[in-house]
Formats: structure tokens, C-alpha cells, sequence
């Protein structure tokens, strides 16, 4: 299970920088044009992309549940802070979210 949540973070989290890092036009209609909050949110999935690229190199199990609490966490209030469940972000969150619970409860 370790192995898929961090394949999913990899195979998510590359196209999302990539698109955000260009100002693809799917991500301004998505996020909104370019702004300090959005430079902030790609420097986070920049980290768990490559936390999540270095955990699949050399494995460790307290490290990868770290990382998967803290998104756990994260994708788990974003309804809250977006305010809608109807967002393409959070709709994603949430489904990653029940992988990685998933995940952390067979690594327990």
C-alpha cells in the first residue's frame, strides 16, 4: 500500500507542478491567475513530490507515515478552507485522502 499512495502522490503531484509552474491555462481556470498563495501551494507539492520520489528510493516507514498524516490532514480540511465539496482539488483530496488512510492503517 505504501508503494501506491507514494506512486499516486508522484503521478498526481508531477502534472500539477508542471501545469502550474507554466500557468497552464487549465490552472488559472482552475486556481485563479498566478499569485503569492499559488507560488506557496506549488512549493508544497513540489516537497511531497519529492519526499515521495525519495521514500520510494529508500524506504522508511515513520518518515512515509509523516508524510502521509500531514497530507491526510491537509486534503481532509480543505472542504473547510475552499468552502465547497464541488472543487476539482478537494473532490481529488478527498479520494487521496482514503488511499492514504488506508495506507497508514496497513503500516500501523
Amino acid at each position: 500500500m505504501l508503494t501506491l499512495s507514494l506512486l499516486l502522490n508522484i503521478l498526481i503531484l508531477i502534472p500539477i507542478c508542471y501545469l502550474m509552474l507554466t500557468n497552464n491555462v487549465r490552472m488559472v481556470e482552475t486556481l485563479g491567475e498566478f499569485n503569492p498563495a499559488r507560488g506557496i501551494l506549488v512549493a508544497i507539492y513540489m516537497t511531497i513530490l519529492i519526499a515521495s520520489i525519495g521514500l520510494l528510493i529508500f524506504p522508511d516507514t515513520k518518515f512515509a507515515i509523516a508524510l502521509l498524516l500531514m497530507q491526510i490532514v491537509y486534503k481532509l480540511l480543505t472542504p473547510f478552507t475552499v468552502k465547497t465539496l464541488k472543487h476539482p482539488f478537494v473532490i481529488s483530496n478527498m479520494l487521496v485522502a482514503i488511499v492514504h488512510i488506508v495506507t497508514v492503517y496497513s503500516l500501523r
